[in-house]
């Protein structure tokens, strides 16, 4: 048997982590770790729990959903943990920041259990969730205030049709609506996937999105 996917939520309303909580821990390949309220609260439990997957909300006191991921899975930490920030904040831009502090993935919290478990899956196997109305609306908005990175060819290691996925990916399309748009095989397009993450030493779907908009790729 396959170890259950162990979980930490963290979220300052104590109902939201019970209702979390109680969905998660039905799961038969899931179990909950530990709850908590904060957000250093849940760098101190991840650091000593290590938790397959960590459930953030973005507005905390003590310290945001935004710095705690930072410090669980951001640039320089040598053993990063798997945030899936889940907030109710659609257009908020500090989301954005999450995703660039590290994130794996992001979700709103009215969306189905179906959609949290299934994030919470996808994350834990190192994969990454970005919501499609996240990534249109959301990084879209916020395109603006990104500045692209001084001294970079803007994605030039990749050939042509490896940026056109990546410009896709970007403007939020799932690997099926890249392989209608692009007339390939959705196995094609994870091959792209794969190959773009590795040429630009990138870690997730994530952080190509944040790649191709601080490049501008993406207008």
């Amino acid at each position: 048997m396959t170890a259950p996917i162990r979980v930490l939520v963290c979220d300052d309303q104590e109902l939201i982590r019970t209702g979390f909580t109680t969905i998660i821990d039905a799961q038969p390949d899931m179990a909950i770790v530990g709850e908590c309220g904060d957000g250093r609260a849940a760098v101190d439990l991840a650091m000593r729990l290590r938790p397959d997957v960590v459930v953030m909300d973005v507005r905390m006191p003590v310290l945001d959903g935004i710095e705690a991921t930072r410090l669980l899975a951001g640039a320089g930490v040598p053993e990063p943990v798997k945030v899936l920030v889940v907030t109710t904040f659609n257009l908020d831009e500090y989301v954005y920041e999450a995703l660039r502090a590290g994130a794996s993935g992001f979700l709103l919290k009215d969306a189905p259990p179906a959609q949290l478990l299934n994030g919470i899956r996808t994350v834990a196997t190192g994969a990454a969730l970005l919501a499609p109305e996240v990534t249109r609306q959301l990084v879209g908005r916020y395109a603006a205030r990104i500045r692209p990175a001084e001294g970079d060819a803007g994605g030039g290691a990749l050939t042509r049709r490896e940026l056109e996925v990546l410009r896709l990916i970007a403007e939020g399309l799932s690997n099926s609506e890249i392989a209608a748009a692009l007339v390939i095989s959705q196995e094609t397009v994870k091959t792209y996937v794969s190959r773009i993450l590795t040429k630009l030493d990138l870690r997730d779907r994530v952080q190509a999105v944040v790649y191709a908009y601080r490049r501008g790729l993406v207008t």
